[in-house]
């Protein structure tokens, strides 16, 4: 499938420097070294081993890619807070060594069962805009070698991550493009055709309905620190379709720290925006159909008067009840 990557409104940063998106992607059916052996097939570079259920391959011609099983308990060293490693050190330090060296020599018996429900993930480093097409053989080439996505299994809930650099850091810029993403969620479900077994995962929550009527108010324009405020009060979760912690974390590290502790939120200034779908292996689906869906976020975020004539429209409809028809008509009204 040949569909063209778009360009969005803001192609540079402010210091003219050109946008780079980090693109992850879930699958099963195929093992980390086999996943990492494809990547360093089309982009050159070294395998690195790091367990048998993690690789890195770098120096590739796009950078350094990372392929693990999204499964903490599966690689060394992961291990989090009420996990076997972490007891073994509560209990003294002689127990635990002896109870983290059980856990090590179960590793990867344990990471071969979770491989059986759990994804592994592909982690391309950031990549420019106008390179984002040189990611699309990766998918086929993956697919070609056996990986399945979500639609190969009742059981699999495989996503796709964009992380788009943001264009500039501004509190303006930032709001323009949530409100935005809240008017055209709808649509964009609609559109990506979300999977049953994803919506139960919960990883993917949509704001609630209250938290977007209040946000598209055209006359809602708080500061930095005030939308933060806000957006943590409704969404204390990372687990939204468009997760925003990292980029508040980057933004206002010192705001951030005294209201949320989660050590898995990383600073950094990309939007992250989690597709619900990854359909390796699927011959109508291809990389560029979801970029250019971010990207028709971003036009939208790029024009406030049309921004604000439609979110006029939305809490119409919301005071009406009548949600459940937005998603055809915002998709009307962007088609216009």
């Amino acid at each position: 499938m040949n569909t063209a990557f778009r360009t969005p409104p803001h192609p540079t940063t402010t210091d003219g420097a050109p946008r780079t998106v980090g693109v992850e992607v879930e699958f099963a059916n195929l093992d980390a070294p086999s996943a990492a052996a494809v990547v360093r097939s089309l982009y050159g570079g070294s395998l690195e081993p790091e367990d048998p259920h993690r690789c890195r391959v770098t120096g590739t011609r796009l950078g350094d890619f990372s392929v693990e099983l999204d499964m903490r308990s599966a690689h060394p060293g992961k291990a989090g807070p009420g996990e076997p490693g972490a007891l073994g050190k509560a209990v003294g330090k002689a127990v635990g060594k002896a109870v983290d060296g059980v856990v090590e020599a179960l590793r990867p018996w344990w990471g071969n069962v979770g491989s059986l429900v759990m994804p592994f993930e592909i982690a391309a480093p950031p990549i420019p805009i106008d390179r984002l097409t040189e990611l699309e053989p990766l998918f086929a080439a993956l697919s070609a070698q056996g990986a399945a996505g979500t639609d190969a299994s009742p059981l699999f809930a495989f996503g796709l991550h964009l992380n788009p650099q943001v264009a500039r850091t501004d509190g303006d810029y930032v709001l323009d493009h949530l409100k935005s993403f809240l008017l055209l969620a709808p649509w964009l479900r609609r559109e990506i055709r979300v999977d049953p077994t994803r919506r139960l995962t919960g990883f993917i929550a949509a704001f609630p309905v209250d938290y977007a009527v209040k946000v598209v108010d055209p006359a809602y324009r708080p500061d930095l620190d005030g939308l933060i405020g806000d957006y943590l009060e409704a969404n204390p979760t990372r687990n939204r379709e468009l997760d925003l912690f990292p980029l508040f974390a980057h933004l206002a590290p010192e705001t951030m720290a005294a209201k949320l502790a989660d050590p898995h939120v990383r600073p950094r200034p990309t939007f992250h925006y989690r597709l619900p779908n990854a359909r390796l292996g699927d011959p109508d689906w291809c990389l560029a159909q979801d970029w250019n869906r971010w990207v028709a976020v971003e036009e939208l975020a790029a024009d406030r008067n049309r921004l604000d004539a439609l979110a006029v429209d939305f809490r119409a409809f919301a005071a009406r009840k009548a949600l459940d028809g937005w998603a055809a008509e915002a998709g009307r009204r962007l088609a216009g």
